[in-house]
């Protein structure tokens, strides 16, 4: 493994002390109350995708502040049965896209919602449908990563992140979905979202993360330029001065302290040569996993010692998979 992070022997061992502000609890608490106090749906409307086998919903729910975020539900067509859920975040700048693009869960016989990501959308695959009106940004402003990072309570992961929360409660009230058996899944900036959720949602049955975004910040921000932490030091190197309130506001978003709350069983993947979101922080995430949580969930992670960013890309999912049937097997013999 080239000299970017850790060794792997000392990836294995990594706990760094968690950096969190006291009120981290309340900030999340007070956040989430505000935003369970509306009722999540907006609005539900059949697509036609030209997909035989598969059933699209274009789904409206209320997200931070009861903003519209738009998201795709998919089910096999004509089943009636009550199938598990699966609730995926996109990565960093990109968009629900075309509901045909993401089909792996659905094919595989879950509920599928697929989470837009407020205010990205242009940067990668074929873009996003929902503003983000709290942002105040304003043409050739920050990145979403760097919007409103001076201020926990404007900075746009609160808003991500509540939106992700809502995301859950918006599937388990949509037809045809098992509300006791819900897992949440992302990669990159999704891994960081799956992981937040994990956190704060005590009755989720499976997390799925891979190469999380927003885990041991402060050492990616020494480790790599790479967007979207380049993003929040290009900031910085205009706002000199600013580290302390920017640090502020990234503790309360910090991975390592949703995970050390998460309840829910849970599946890593991590590159080893990832320059974007350094491995680093997946394994500080992974090995402090529910350590506050008073129980001791399945955990395991996979690590690909010559890839980057991408991980195990389609042998990863093929993993992810079989550890998903597995622990919904489980959950199904306890109920």
């Amino acid at each position: 493994m080239p000299a970017f992070d850790l060794p792997l022997p000392e990836l294995e061992r990594h706990r760094p002390e968690p950096e969190e502000p006291p009120d981290f609890d309340e900030f999340w608490q007070g956040t989430l109350k505000d935003a369970a106090q509306r009722d999540p749906l907006v609005s539900v409307r059949v697509v036609e995708t030209g997909l035989r086998l598969t059933e699209t919903l274009d789904v409206t729910f209320r997200g931070f502040a009861g903003d519209p975020v738009r998201a795709w539900f998919s089910r096999p067509a004509r089943s009636r049965e009550l199938l598990p859920a699966v609730v995926e975040f996109a990565g960093y700048g990109r968009g629900r896209g075309l509901p045909h693009e993401r089909l792996t869960w659905v094919n595989a016989g879950y509920a599928h919602l697929l989470m837009d990501n407020r205010g990205q959308g242009d940067q990668y695959g074929c873009g996003g449908d929902t503003p983000d009106p709290q942002s105040g940004s304003t043409p050739g402003g920050p990145g979403p990563a760097a919007r409103g990072l001076l201020a926990p309570e404007r900075y746009h992961y609160r808003r991500l992140i509540t939106d992700a929360v809502r995301a859950v409660a918006a599937v388990r009230a949509l037809p045809g979905v098992d509300a006791t058996r819900t897992a949440v899944v992302g990669n990159s900036q999704g891994g960081g979202l799956a992981l937040a959720v994990a956190g704060l949602l005590p009755d989720l049955t499976a997390a799925l993360v891979t190469a999380p975004f927003l885990c041991g910040i402060r050492r990616a921000l020494d480790l790599t330029d790479a967007s979207p932490y380049g993003e929040i030091a290009a900031y910085l190197a205009v706002h000199r001065g600013a580290e302390t309130a920017a640090y502020r506001t990234l503790s309360y978003m910090e991975g390592i302290s949703f995970a050390r709350r998460a309840h829910a069983p849970a599946h890593f993947g991590v590159g080893l040569r990832d320059t974007v979101c350094p491995p680093s922080g997946a394994y500080a995430a992974f090995n402090r996993y529910a350590e506050l949580a008073g129980a001791d969930p399945r955990k395991e992670i996979h690590a690909y010692p010559y890839n980057g960013h991408e991980g195990g890309e389609a042998v990863h999912v093929r993993r992810q998979l079989a550890w998903l049937a597995a622990v919904l097997e489980v959950s199904s013999s306890r109920g």
